[in-house]
């Protein structure tokens, strides 16, 4: 942070931002349930959920590998953040402290989809919990992530979990619980 006469001058270099807000809901079976799950997700967000498939056969459960047991949807950009703020009332904008970790990111989930605002209780579908991982970012963060001239993010550039919760609670009014 550089300082010029008295005032403190921020550099937008290390400014965090929201990069993505990814939400899953996990059913552990294919075929209805799979299908509603995905109407939830395509309800909340307005996009085109993705399916998971299971990665190993499980014969206890009933699972199969390559069945589609999960749906997922990653938001970025204004979007991402509007939601989020939907999917924080949920939980009473409060986060445990646990939900952070160590890289700046954090995660929380909500065990029914009716609790979100605006969000109306349909007979047909059920209720089904689901979980939202937010990934933040600071500019920069692409240097890492690139295919041709790649390199290490220094230290003093990564988010810790204490930046991330100070972001949590300045930007989007988290009150962080221990």
């Amino acid at each position: 942070m550089a300082v010029a006469g008295h005032v403190q001058i921020q550099s937008p270099m290390r400014a965090i931002r929201v990069d993505k807000v990814v939400l899953n809901i996990g059913v552990g079976k294919s075929g209805e349930p799979h299908e509603k799950a995905k109407r939830i997700l395509k309800e909340l967000t307005e996009q085109t959920p993705s399916s998971r498939q299971a990665r190993d056969s499980i014969r206890d459960f009933g699972i199969h590998k390559g069945e589609p047991i999960g749906a997922i949807v990653t938001l970025r950009g204004g979007e991402a953040i509007e939601v989020l703020k939907r999917l924080l009332v949920a939980k009473e904008n409060k986060l445990n402290a646990r939900s952070f970790d160590d890289t700046g990111n954090f995660s929380f989930g909500i065990k029914e989809h009716i609790e979100i605002p605006g969000v109306r209780y349909n007979p047909d579908i059920g209720i089904y919990g689901l979980d939202v991982s937010v990934v933040l970012s600071r500019p920069g963060r692409r240097v890492a992530l690139r295919k041709r001239a790649r390199e290490k993010i220094g230290t003093f550039h990564r988010i810790s979990r204490d930046d991330a919760m100070i972001f949590a609670k300045e930007n989007l009014g988290i009150e962080v619980v221990e």
